[in-house]
């Protein structure tokens, strides 16, 4: 690959994350002026906040550059470990056209960017977590855990078969996931897929730090070999760092990507695990605040071409 194009391939990785950022924030958020065509007003908030932000720009991170590392293999699965950071998922899903697969309305213009908006943590519309209504979801949101032994059935008995699991920090806490990771001792065959696992280090589980981003690097590094893997380190949200852990050629990958939780928001770490802003209907500050985080993505420059598609279908 030419460093031009490389440039460009990685330029377009990043584009698609601050998009898919952009998109989480309007979920959580808005009820109108979808676009940022005018200034924000509080009609355009919705009347009840209702979703999680901490996890979603590092999910965003992870399935852009999944996404273009194996391209639209249809032997490629991505599995959700952390479902309360859904509307990163569903921003993806909306944005390759997944979405309107199974909902029409959903269409990747200016009526079904509004409508993924409106609709999420909406009555009758997208619920705030993982459901199994989601393409490719088969467990709820809030069953925090199950997405490593998940990915394995997955894999039996389909050695042509990749899947890719994200699992938070919190979520390896849990009995499950942790003994999950045996999986790899139990199932690893050449009759059954390839499991690349990605652990997302954020440092906060809720509002509590989590066990697993307080280790020391090589106390965690020494964790993941035992259970057989080969684990592979990423600081912070370089879309480079990420493309050359997802090229290296080992035995058993398991990355550990370690973000700040809320980047890109207005709070940091534990106050960014749900709503970072509570009263932006009311507080004209935190108005001006959520106005400032949606426009620091350069919204009208990401949703140019999906307003010229919509235009086009008009």
């Amino acid at each position: 690959m030419s460093g031009q194009s490389s440039f460009e391939a990685l330029e377009k990785i990043r584009r698609r994350i601050r998009l898919c950022d952009y998109l989480v924030v309007a979920q959580l958020f808005l009820q109108d002026n979808f676009l940022m065509e005018r200034e924000l007003a509080f009609d355009d908030i919705k009347p009840r906040l209702l979703g999680h932000w901490g996890t979603c720009h590092g999910i965003n991170v992870a399935y852009a550059n999944l996404k273009a590392h194996f391209g639209d293999d249809p032997n490629f699965s991505f599995i959700l470990g952390p479902g309360h950071g859904f509307p990163a998922l569903n921003a993806n899903l909306w944005l390759d056209g997944e979405l309107a697969k199974v909902d029409t309305k959903a269409t990747r213009d200016a009526k079904g960017l509004a409508y993924l908006c409106k609709q999420f943590s909406w009555p009758d519309g997208f619920p705030s977590h993982a459901s199994p209504l989601t393409p490719g979801i088969i467990t709820e949101g809030g069953e925090l855990g199950y997405a490593l032994a998940n990915a394995y059935g997955l894999s039996l008995g389909h050695p042509e078969k990749t899947t890719a699991v994200l699992i938070g920090d919190g979520e390896l806490e849990t009995a499950t996931a942790l003994d999950s990771l045996n999986l790899r001792d139990l199932l690893a065959s050449e009759n059954n897929g390839r499991i690349l696992p990605i652990l997302h280090l954020n440092g906060y589980k809720i509002s509590a730090p989590s066990i697993y981003a307080r280790k020391s690097e090589r106390e965690l590094m020494e964790l993941i070999r035992g259970f057989g893997y080969t684990p592979i380190a990423i600081e912070g949200d370089k879309t480079e760092d990420f493309q050359h852990a997802l090229a290296k050629e080992v035995e058993a990958p398991f990355i550990i990507m370690r973000t700040e939780k809320g980047e890109g928001g207005p709070n940091r770490h534990q106050e960014a695990h749900q709503i970072p802003l509570k009263n932006p209907k009311t507080d004209p500050e935190e108005l001006k605040q959520l106005e400032r985080w949606l426009q620091s993505y350069e919204p009208a420059e990401l949703l140019a071409e999906i307003i010229t598609a919509g235009e086009a279908n008009d």
